[in-house]
């Protein structure tokens, strides 16, 4: 039986243990992290790096949670890696939601990380010199990211300002960048709706006039006539209700991303970003996320006219003119987490 003195080592030595780094149950911890997979595309584009920051800043190892970020090679494969159960998690675009709900599928964005599409119209300074608005574009090409992607609608909204046609331009698909940029230099196509890196270059080029910028909310507002909900994370119902506490650990994750981001510098960006991001050249990326900055989000809020101005856009290029007028859009997003995580922040 122990005496008082010896009682009162033993006592010390427990809380040593269970204070001191290394000794501190570090491995149960570990066991007993949340393991969480996100689906994504294009997983270094710009509109995606707060989900990038996020994880090499350790946010999610910090909230408690075991996060695997898996890329897929196109949006549609990424949402069936969700829907198929590999993942519980889909870091895309907000539409995205919109066009699974139409075909019954319930998706909800939990935090949003854009409130523009950032992707940028420009017209060749070489093959439409002369450019005088929409309507000069009737039989030119025009290079987009993906038929039906953000880059395709917001060229097809631009061309019917100008009362021409969808059949009236044709759409070129160019995902690549570097194809997009050759594309435009060399009259392949003669304008180009695209995302950074290949926008910056080609403006620092001189080969583009840009017509429409969507990586800022007044280049939103001329062209949608409101923000425009873009990057998010989002998740089914049912898996938000059935694990809330993992899901609000997710949202603090991308709050706290989102906030270094406003004020994240050039050397902050170098130590963090993974240099393949760079393509090479570290000045045209920073050039570049100088320009998206003010296209993230501050706190991952939905703001509330957002999803209306989606809908609306949409319909305006739906040939029904209403493919999204039996959307629930209540059902398409929640604020509760994000407003948590903006609370503990102090987003």
């Amino acid at each position: 039986m122990l005496n008082r003195r010896e009682w009162g080592m033993a006592a010390a030595a427990a809380c040593w243990a269970a204070s001191a780094p290394g000794v501190r149950a570090q491995p149960r911890r570990a066991l007993e992290r949340a393991r969480l997979t996100v689906a994504v595309d294009r997983k270094s584009a710009l509109c995606y790096l707060p989900l990038t920051i996020a994880e090499r800043l350790s946010y999610f190892t910090v909230e408690g949670l075991d996060v695997q970020v898996r890329e897929y090679p196109s949006l549609a494969q990424a949402q069936q890696a969700v829907l198929g159960n590999e993942a519980q998690v889909l870091c895309g675009p907000y539409s995205a939601l919109l066009d699974m709900q139409t075909r019954g599928i319930s998706q909800r964005s939990l935090v949003l990380l854009g409130r523009a599409p950032q992707v940028v119209m420009g017209i060749s300074q070489r093959t439409l010199a002369n450019y005088r608005g929409p309507f000069d574009l009737r039989g030119r090409k025009i290079g987009v990211m993906a038929l039906g992607s953000s880059s395709h609608r917001v060229a097809r909204m631009l061309v019917a300002r100008g009362r021409v046609p969808d059949q009236g331009v044709q759409y070129l698909p160019l995902p690549q960048g570097d194809a997009a940029v050759a594309a435009l230099r060399s009259g392949q196509v003669d304008a180009l709706c695209h995302a950074d890196l290949a926008i910056t270059e080609l403006e620092q080029g001189g080969d583009m006039r840009v017509v429409a910028d969507l990586r800022t909310v007044r280049g939103n507002a001329d062209l949608f006539g409101g923000p425009w909900p873009s990057a998010c994370l989002s998740t089914s119902p049912d898996f938000a209700s059935a694990n809330a506490s993992q899901v609000q650990a997710l949202a603090d994750a991308l709050v706290h991303a989102l906030k270094w981001l406003q004020t994240a510098g050039p050397s902050d960006l170098i130590k963090a970003v993974p240099e393949p991001y760079f393509q090479g050249d570290r000045a045209l990326y920073l050039a570049a996320f100088s320009r998206a900055r003010e296209g993230w989000t501050s706190d991952g809020l939905m703001p509330a006219d957002g999803p209306q101005t989606v809908v609306r856009a949409l319909n305006q290029l739906s040939e029904s003119g209403g493919g999204m007028t039996r959307v629930a859009l209540a059902q398409t997003f929640t604020n509760d987490f994000a407003l948590r995580a903006k609370a503990k922040f102090k987003a």
